[in-house]
């Protein structure tokens, strides 16, 4: 599999991670249940955040991290920009199916 491939199905991996997160945030009342009123919800929402920003994080970063630790820097770098190439047309597309769904 090449770069570009692998990059593509990074990308996927942080869309598919973030629609997941957003499903459970927007149906966490009828999920979950009740008003969220205890220090917990912070604590769980604080929780998730970090644990978002660690996934997206590995997606993104960790493959070129490993191949720049392993002096191919020309690679590393192509494939961190062409994973954020890939999510950047990803999020134009979800824009694009938004703006004609409420036309």
């Amino acid at each position: 599999m090449n770069w570009g491939t692998k990059a593509f199905f990074h990308s996927l991996g942080v869309v598919a991670y973030i629609s997941f997160v957003s499903f459970l945030m927007f149906n966490a009342e009828r999920l979950f249940g009740g008003k969220p009123d205890t220090v917990l919800a912070p604590v769980a929402f604080l929780l998730l955040l970090t644990l978002s920003a660690a996934v997206v994080g590995l997606l993104v970063l960790g493959r070129p991290i490993m191949l720049y630790l392993d002096g191919k820097k020309k690679e590393a770098v192509h494939f961190a920009a062409t994973t954020i190439g890939f999510l950047f047309v990803e999020a134009v597309f979800i824009i694009i199916i938004l703006a004609l769904a409420n036309l």
